[in-house]
C-alpha cells in the first residue's frame, strides 16, 4: 500500500523538483533538456528511473545532441521558426512527460506518471506557450528583426533552466516562477502596444489613436 510518508520524502520531492525544472526547459528547447538529463545520468550526477536508462546510452545521446543542434539552428531561419512553434507544442508537452517522470527515482509508477502528466507537462506547454507569444509579438512589432534575439534567448533559457534544475533543483523552481513572470508582464505590455505601419514611403508609424483608444479618432 501507497502511502503519503512513503511518497512525500525528502528525496522525492527533490526529483519532482527536479523533473519540473527540466520539463520547463523542454518548453524553449524540446531535445537540449533530455539531452543535458543524460549526460548528467551518464556522468553519474542524475539517478534515472526505471525505465529510462536508455536516455544516458550512447545511441540517445548521439540522437539526442544531433536533433538539439537542427532545433537550435531552425529557430534561426525565419518563418520556420513560427512554423516550429506551431508544431512543437504537443512534442513539447510530451518531452516535458518525458523528462520530469525519466528523475522521479523514489515514486512508484502509480504517482510518478500522474505527477509527470499534470505538473511536468503542464509546465512544458505553458513554458512553450508563452516563449511562442514573445516570438509572435517580437515579429509583430520589428517585422522579425528582434526574432533572433528571442531565439538566443530561449535556448539560453532551455540551458540555464535545464542546469539549474539538475545542480540547485529548489532554488530553480523559484527562478523558474520568477522567469514566467517576468516573460507573461512582457507579453501582457507588449499587447497594449500598436504594431508599426510602414507607409508606401517607406517610413514607420503607428495607427492613429483617437481621446476613445486605438481605432477611435
Amino acid at each position: 500500500m501507497v502511502t503519503a510518508a512513503t511518497v512525500l520524502t525528502v528525496d522525492s520531492l527533490i526529483a519532482v523538483a527536479i523533473g519540473i525544472g527540466l520539463a520547463a526547459a523542454t518548453g524553449f528547447r524540446v531535445f537540449l533538456p533530455l539531452l543535458l538529463a543524460g549526460l548528467a545520468a551518464r556522468w553519474g550526477e542524475l539517478p534515472l528511473a526505471d525505465g529510462f536508462q536508455w536516455l544516458s546510452t550512447t545511441g540517445a545521446l548521439v540522437a539526442l545532441g544531433t536533433a538539439s543542434v537542427i532545433e537550435i539552428a531552425a529557430y534561426y531561419i525565419p518563418i520556420v521558426d513560427h512554423v516550429l512553434d506551431a508544431i512543437a507544442g504537443p512534442i513539447a508537452i510530451a518531452a516535458g512527460v518525458i523528462a520530469s517522470a525519466s528523475v522521479m527515482v523514489d515514486m512508484p509508477p502509480g504517482i510518478r506518471w500522474p505527477v509527470a502528466v499534470v505538473a511536468g507537462g503542464g509546465i512544458a506547454g505553458l513554458t512553450k506557450v508563452m516563449s511562442a507569444l514573445v516570438r509572435f509579438k517580437s515579429g509583430l512589432f520589428t517585422g522579425g528583426l528582434a526574432n533572433p534575439v528571442v531565439s538566443t534567448g530561449e535556448t539560453a533559457g532551455a540551458l540555464l533552466v535545464a542546469t539549474a534544475a539538475i545542480v540547485i533543483p529548489v532554488i530553480s523552481l523559484l527562478g523558474l516562477a520568477i522567469l514566467l513572470f517576468w516573460i507573461g508582464k512582457r507579453v501582457r505590455r507588449s499587447a497594449g502596444r500598436a504594431p508599426y505601419i510602414r507607409s508606401s514611403d517607406g517610413r514607420e508609424s503607428q495607427p492613429l489613436h483617437g481621446p476613445g483608444g486605438p481605432g477611435r479618432l
